[in-house]
C-alpha cells in the first residue's frame, strides 16, 4: 500500500504546482490501474493495511474520482480562490480514504473513516456557494458523528471480547440477546447514515447543494461508497444477527425509494434532483446487502461502482450549467439545447445511465439486486417495479426539462463547453460502458467468494 501512499504524500509538496497535481494523479490512477491481480484473497499487506479486491475497487474509484475532481475545478484556480489550500485539502481526503479502504484493523477504519468528514466540511464552507452551506455543514457533521460513537463504543467491546480487532481475527456474533441487538444496532447506524439510509439522509441533498463541484463529486463518488464497504466489513460479525433484521432493512429501504423517488420528481434544483437520486440508489445497494446473498453482494459492489462513476458525471454537468447560466434551477436553465447543443448528448449518455439502461455497469447491478431481493422475498417486486419505474421517470423529468423548452430570455448566446469539460465526461462516460465487456472484473466474480458470507 505504500507505493499508493507515499507518491500521494509528496504530490502534496506540489500543491501550489495545478498541472504537476493533474499528472500526478493521473499517473497515481494508472499505477493503481495496472497493480490489478486478484489470484490471492489479501495482497499488498504491511502496516496494518491490505487490498482484498472489493479494496481494490473502491481505491481505483477514489483515485480516479479525485483526478477527475482536479481537472474539473480548474475555476477555483482561474478564481485564485486559495486553489493551493484547495489542493492540500482534496490530496488529505483523498489519503484518508486510501487508508479507510486498505485498513485491515476496525480501529484504524474507524478513525480514517472520521478523519474524512474534516476535508469534506472544509470543502462545503470554504468553497460552496450560499450561505446556507454552514448549515449544510452542521447537519452533515452531526448526523455522522451523533451515530459514530457508539460505533467506537461497540468496537471496543468488540476488542474487549476478542482480545483484537483485525478483521480477519473476527468470529461471528452467534447467539441472540438483548445485549447482543444493541451491539448490532450501534455498530450498524454509522454506516447507514453515511449510505445513507432513508430517513437518516437528509444531510446528503443539504451537502451536495450547498458543495462545491469537487464536493459533490467525492461525496458521490466515493464517500457515499464508505457506508457500503463499512457494512460489508462489519456485517461479517453479526452476520447471523442481521439475518434477523433484513426484513427491516428491507422494508425501509424499498419503501424509502419510493417515496425519495416521488420527492424526485418535484425537484427544480438540478444538485438536489440527481442528490436524491442517490439515496434512491443507495436503498438498493442496501437491500443487496442486508439479503446475505451471493447475488446481492455482487450487484451491490457493482451498482456502488457504476452509481460513483455516473452520478459524480452528472454532478459535473449540473456545475458546467451553473457556471454560465448562474443557477441552477430547471426553471431558468431549460431549453439546454438551444443554448449548449454539444452537450446535450453527455446529457443524454449520463441520464441513460442513472436509470440504468444497457449497456451500463447500473443495469447489470441492478439486475443482480432484483434477482436476490426477489428470491428472498417475492412481495419485493411490487417495491422494485416501482422504484424502477420511477428511476426512469424522474431521469426523463430532468433530461427533457432542462434541455427541451423555451430558454430564458436572459440567456442570449450559444456556450458550448470546451476540450477540458469533454475530457472529464468521456472519463466519466467510458468506464460506466466500458467495464461491462468484461463483467468478472468489476463484479470480482471470482474473487469476492472470499469476503460472501
Amino acid at each position: 500500500m505504500l507505493k499508493f501512499l507515499l507518491p500521494l504524500m509528496l504530490l502534496i509538496k506540489f500543491k501550489n504546482d495545478w498541472s504537476m497535481i493533474q499528472v500526478g494523479l493521473g499517473l497515481l490512477s494508472f499505477l493503481v490501474g495496472m497493480n490489478y491481480f486478484h489470484n490471492n484473497c489479501l495482497y499488498n499487506l504491511g502496516f496494518s493495511m491490505g487490498l482484498d479486491y472489493l479494496s481494490y475497487l473502491m481505491v481505483y474509484l477514489s483515485v480516479w474520482i479525485m483526478f477527475l475532481i482536479i481537472i474539473s475545478s480548474l475555476q477555483v484556480k482561474f478564481n485564485n480562490n486559495y486553489s493551493s489550500f484547495f489542493v492540500f485539502v482534496n490530496l488529505v481526503l483523498l489519503f484518508s480514504l486510501l487508508v479507510s479502504f486498505s485498513s485491515l484493523n476496525y480501529l484504524l477504519f474507524y478513525i480514517s473513516f472520521e478523519v474524512s468528514l474534516i476535508p469534506t466540511l472544509i470543502l462545503i464552507l470554504g468553497w460552496g456557494y450560499q450561505p446556507e452551506r454552514i448549515q449544510a455543514g452542521v447537519y452533515m457533521i452531526f448526523y455522522t458523528l451523533t451515530l459514530s460513537l457508539p460505533l467506537l463504543g461497540s468496537l471496543l467491546f468488540l476488542y474487549f471480547k476478542e482480545g483484537s480487532l483485525l478483521m480477519m481475527l473476527m468470529k461471528p456474533v452467534s447467539e441472540m440477546s438483548y445485549i447482543k441487538v444493541i451491539w448490532y444496532f450501534s455498530s450498524v447506524m454509522a454506516f447507514l447514515v453515511k449510505l445513507p439510509m432513508y430517513m437518516f439522509h437528509l444531510w446528503l441533498p443539504k451537502a451536495h447543494v450547498e458543495a462545491p463541484v469537487a464536493g459533490s463529486m467525492i461525496l458521490a463518488g466515493v464517500l457515499l461508497k464508505l457506508g457500503g464497504y463499512g457494512l460489508i466489513r462489519i456485517l461479517y460479525v453479526f452476520q447471523k444477527l442481521s439475518l434477523s433484521f433484513s426484513w427491516l432493512w428491507v422494508s425501509l429501504s424499498l419503501v424509502g425509494g419510493v417515496i425519495v423517488s416521488l420527492m424526485c420528481l418535484r425537484q427544480v434544483d438540478m444538485k438536489s434532483l440527481i442528490a436524491y437520486s442517490s439515496v434512491v440508489h443507495m436503498s438498493l445497494v442496501l437491500c443487496g446487502l442486508m439479503v446475505f446473498s451471493w447475488w446481492g453482494l455482487m450487484g451491490a459492489v457493482v451498482v456502488m461502482v457504476g452509481h460513483g462513476l455516473c452520478s459524480s458525471g452528472l454532478f459535473c454537468l449540473a456545475n458546467m450549467v451553473y457556471e454560465r447560466v448562474g443557477s441552477r434551477s430547471m426553471m431558468i436553465g431549460k431549453g439546454l439545447l438551444n443554448f449548449m447543443p454539444s452537450m446535450g448528448l453527455w446529457w443524454f449518455l449520463l441520464s441513460v445511465g442513472n436509470m440504468a439502461a444497457p449497456p451500463t455497469l447500473n443495469l447489470f447491478g441492478e439486475i443482480s439486486l432484483i434477482i436476490s431481493l426477489v428470491s428472498w422475498s417475492s412481495l419485493s417486486m411490487w417495491g422494485l417495479m416501482l422504484l424502477s419505474f420511477f428511476s426512469a421517470c424522474y431521469t426523463l423529468y430532468m433530461y427533457s426539462l432542462s434541455q427541451h423548452g423555451v430558454f430564458f430570455s436572459g440567456i442570449y448566446s450559444c456556450s458550448s463547453g470546451n476540450i477540458r469539460e469533454y475530457l472529464v465526461l468521456f472519463l466519466h462516460w467510458l468506464p460506466l460502458n466500458l467495464l461491462v465487456l468484461n463483467l468478472s472484473l468489476v463484479s470480482g466474480i471470482s474473487c469476492l467468494q472470499g469476503v460472501s458470507v
